[in-house]
């Protein structure tokens, strides 16, 4: 099977994409983790399917894959670059909607950065404490579509992210499905430093969309931040989280950043 794809990155966080309008393409989970492999394939920390949206709920729909292959709910980087490849696709303007496992996403544009609304957060727990291998440790937690452990850091530059990144994935206090991690320096009023350990990557990445997102909530309970949060990712870039403080909640969470086309390509994926 030869597929024709575009790759691009939010911030560094980086997806291939495909069109499946025609609902075509199949795709198994070892076919997705060999796309995404960067000795191997493409490479990329996850693959996205453009596909028709049951009539009546969005304007259209994506399959979400991370890079291991499993599936995901939602992804805030890859939002704005499945929003720009649909613009580009069918030259939509003034913005649209679309169905992910989180629920119904809404994307606007500003020249080629891009706005996308994320689902109600939810499941905020602030102050949980976890037993590692190198001790207690005061963790916060929000489902910003996708789950999200938040623990601060005076340097974000001198953290292990990988290994401990992946003991906090792992840990039971999150089972069964585990969680994402987020390791957040606090630079001054409404603005963090973020690094993050992805599960279903299994890594750092160079950007995390809900978990910029999760953090700077995070930040409004913690340090009293308020709307908008300006964040600063692990490739350089910043992006920005706008959201409504309800006092119990979150409402109207909204995250902006580049999107950017890489490359196009064809590619032959065998079974």
């Amino acid at each position: 099977m030869v597929l024709d794809f575009t790759k691009m990155n939010g911030a560094g966080n980086d997806f291939i994409l495909l069109d499946n309008r025609q609902q075509q393409v199949r795709l198994t989970p070892a076919q997705v983790a060999r796309l995404c492999d960067r000795h191997r394939g493409i490479g990329a920390d996850g693959l996205i399917l453009l596909v028709p949206a049951p009539a009546g709920e969005a304007d259209w729909a994506w399959e979400f894959y991370n890079s291991d292959g499993s599936t995901g709910e939602m992804c805030g980087n890859g939002a704005r670059c499945f929003a720009r490849f649909v613009q580009k696709l069918t030259g939509v303007r003034d913005g649209f909607s679309f169905l992910t496992g989180a629920g119904v996403i809404h994307a606007t544009f500003q020249g080629e950065r891009v706005t996308v609304n994320l689902t109600s957060p939810r499941d905020l727990r602030l102050n949980q404490q976890v037993t590692l291998s190198t001790g207690p440790l005061t963790l916060h937690f929000v489902s910003t579509g996708v789950p999200h452990a938040v623990l601060y850091v005076p340097d974000t530059e001198k953290v292990s992210v990988r290994e401990l990144g992946a003991e906090i994935r792992r840990h039971p206090h999150f089972g069964p499905k585990g969680t994402n991690v987020n390791f957040v320096q606090v630079l001054g009023p409404d603005q963090i430093r973020v690094r993050t350990f992805e599960r279903g990557v299994e890594d750092e990445t160079l950007a995390c969309g809900t978990g910029v997102s999760a953090s700077a909530l995070i930040s409004c309970r913690v340090h009293g931040f308020r709307s908008p949060v300006k964040v600063q990712v692990r490739s350089g870039d910043l992006l920005e989280v706008s959201f409504r403080d309800e006092g119990g909640g979150f409402s109207d969470v909204r995250l902006t950043g580049p999107a950017d086309f890489s490359f196009t390509g064809r590619v032959e994926i065998g079974p």
